[in-house]
């Protein structure tokens, strides 16, 4: 869940050399029974034309792939087979080794984070306000004139939300929205993607209450993608690109429901 890389023309520069990157147009059949969801959306939306190459293709980047959509078919076979969009000018596919992810249950929280948590007052809810949080994620911010966030992705994921697939979790404070967190779900595989802070502890807090709530519904793998030393400082380690997809085939086939 780190801010992921700007330039989108290294991105294109690193495939020029790598001819088959790009994801091939072969129908996908669509696998809705066995992705999780909690809702039936139309069943056209959940297939794509393209096909990936496999996440271990990937170069020393861990760029798999370049061009394609962002429909949720895409997304869903994407994140399926541990792989991830990045820009949009070409669409990029990405792959990191290694990957970093919060053990279920082990998310590091220190008494002064929880006392100061309490003391802040913070209400905690979930998919209450996905968009808004997509967009507190995509503002400017001190030393991040801007992220990879465009408004494709917030289309993009935003649509994934209203099919189940992608959930949000916001932090308010005296019912303003203070940060918040959200992330792809597949199964009970739940993809991290990013999230925001205006106050003090306010994203925190949101990992905390998305870990939780990860843990209360039995999901098996929280994914945060590439580690910073805030999230180690949460918890999150390390593991190699071919676990980390023996974790994700396993997550992905096993049910578990976000609820409302």
């Amino acid at each position: 869940m780190p801010s992921r890389r700007q330039d989108s023309s290294a991105a294109e520069g690193g495939a020029e050399g790598a001819p088959g990157r790009q994801p091939s147009e072969a129908r996908r059949a669509g696998t809705a029974g066995a992705l999780g969801s909690p809702q039936t959306p139309p069943r056209a939306e959940l297939t794509t034309r393209f096909r990936f190459p496999h996440a271990r293709t990937a170069d020393e980047d861990g760029l798999v792939a370049v061009g394609g959509d962002l429909k949720p078919g895409t997304l869903i076979l994407a994140y399926s087979n541990g792989i991830f969009p990045w820009t949009t000018h070409p669409v990029t596919w990405w792959s990191p080794d290694p990957r970093a992810h919060i053990p279920i249950g082990g998310l590091h929280v220190s008494r002064s984070l929880r006392r100061d948590m309490r003391k802040a007052g913070f209400v905690t809810t979930f998919d209450r306000a996905f968009r808004r949080v997509m967009e507190g994620c995509a503002a400017p911010a001190p030393r991040r004139e801007q992220t990879w966030i465009s408004p494709q992705f917030i289309s993009a994921y935003t649509r994934l939300h209203e099919l189940g697939y992608a959930h949000s979790v916001e932090v308010w404070r005296e019912e303003k929205l203070a940060g918040g967190l959200y992330g792809v779900s597949i199964g009970s595989f739940f993809a991290g993607e990013s999230m925001f802070s205006l106050e003090e502890n306010a994203s925190k807090v949101a990992m905390v209450a998305m870990e939780e709530r990860l843990r209360a519904r039995g999901f098996l793998l929280f994914d945060v993608q590439m580690m910073t030393p805030h999230l180690a400082s949460m918890g999150a380690v390390e593991i190699p690109r071919e676990e980390y997809l023996r974790r994700v085939a396993a997550a992905v086939a096993a049910p578990a429901d976000f609820g409302p």
